[in-house]
């Protein structure tokens, strides 16, 4: 009941248009009453104060801060003994740890991304402190005839070791690409200017999927650009070009429609596709219904279809707008928000919208009236 509640309520902000949504965070920290607990945003080389709070007698606490879409922040102490937490709109936090050793052990519920991101920071910690003892072991015993044998297998441990994360790093990029916790994952380094992971093509594929959802994110932004210069630096005249392929770039939305047939965005590969928010609660949305049932009727025997989602909690209410609207496009929603594909297109205010090529790459964003028209015409014709 309480997910649920909290799953509405960030919803109706959405409704409401809201251009950032309040999140908070909170939790218990062992060994940490009375001590402060600061949270900070995390840019590409500052950071910027959002909150702080004392530690009351149980090491419980609450912070709060506002966000437009997943961001990166540090939550720790004066002592930089501190953990990345990446935060959206849509999720509520719950920290729990222990003061001392905070940085590695603590544990996180109600946010995927936040999880996702402790994985990432405690696996790599985990792997980077056995190749340093494996690196001392060498460095120590590497003219030492007496240790030849163990010098071979300290060899071996060691490129496994890079060897099996690297493949768990490329593995979780390709499985994310929508995912910010990719942007996260893309930067982990071996060393100055040594990354992690290799996968050029997994690369590519993030950096454009997270730049069409989240253009104005800096990290994003970086990544994008940062991305290009790899891939032009790469000695293969082929690598330096896969930025400018046509590629899927539109994360998939698998939800029921309302008669619980689950329907797939990605299915419909092949047609240029509207992808449109919608609440049948909303004004500005049971409006726009009018103008795309002009649109559909005059495109759909040239190729194009519409994907309409529902935010709506109310399975009757949603049924009776398709209805009085004469909706006769595929509609989809799980009637708890569709909070997922909320997330996974950045989704602040409905109604909203993506154009899809063809080949699902978004061509539009927030298309209305003869731009909207003229859009779909045009991508039709390519």
């Amino acid at each position: 009941m309480n997910r649920l509640l909290l799953l509405l309520a960030a919803l109706m902000l959405i409704v409401s248009c809201g251009k950032k949504s309040n999140f908070t965070l909170s939790g218990k920290i062992e060994g940490g009453a009375g001590k402060t607990l600061y949270l900070s945003q995390l840019h590409l080389t500052s950071l910027s104060p959002v909150d702080s709070v004392k530690l009351d007698q149980s090491g419980s606490f609450r912070l709060k801060g506002k966000v437009s879409e997943p961001t990166f922040f540090l939550l720790g102490n004066a002592d930089r003994n501190f953990v990345t937490l990446l935060v959206d709109s849509a999720e509520n936090p719950v920290i729990t740890g222990s003061w001392k050793n905070f940085a590695s052990d603590y544990q996180v519920r109600g946010s995927d991304n936040c999880d996702k991101i402790r994985d990432l920071t405690l696996r790599f910690n985990a792997v980077l402190s056995k190749v340093d003892s494996l690196k001392a072991l060498y460095g120590k015993h590497q003219n030492d005839p007496l240790h030849a044998t163990d010098l071979t297998r300290w060899n071996g441990e060691f490129n496994k070791l890079v060897s099996d994360y690297t493949a768990y790093l490329n593995g979780f990029v390709k499985a994310n690409p929508f995912s910010m916790a990719s942007v996260y994952a893309l930067y982990q380094k071996w060393g100055e200017n040594d990354y992690v992971a290799t996968d050029f093509q997994a690369m590519k594929t993030a950096a454009s999927a997270l730049f069409a959802v989240h253009p104005n994110n800096e990290h994003v932004k970086a990544l994008y650009t940062n991305t290009l210069k790899i891939l032009q630096e790469q000695k293969n005249a082929n690598l330096s070009k896969l930025m400018d392929q046509k590629a899927v770039n539109s994360p998939n939305i698998k939800l029921p429609d309302v008669y619980g047939v689950e329907k797939d965005l990605w299915s419909l590969h092949g047609k240029c596709v509207l992808l449109q928010f919608w609440s049948a609660k909303d004004k500005s949305s049971r409006i726009m219904n009018e103008m795309l049932t002009e649109l559909y009727a005059r495109f759909k025997p040239k190729g194009f279809e519409i994907f309409m989602v529902s935010i709506d909690d109310n399975k009757d209410l949603w049924k009776a707008a398709i209805a009085e609207d004469k909706l006769t496009w595929i509609n989809v929603g799980d009637m708890k928000g569709s909070v997922t594909a909320l997330i996974n297109y950045n989704i602040q205010a409905i109604p909203a919208n993506y154009l899809l090529d063809r080949e699902g790459k978004i061509v539009g964003k927030n298309l209305q009236g003869p731009a909207l028209t003229n859009a779909v015409a045009k991508t039709l014709s390519n």
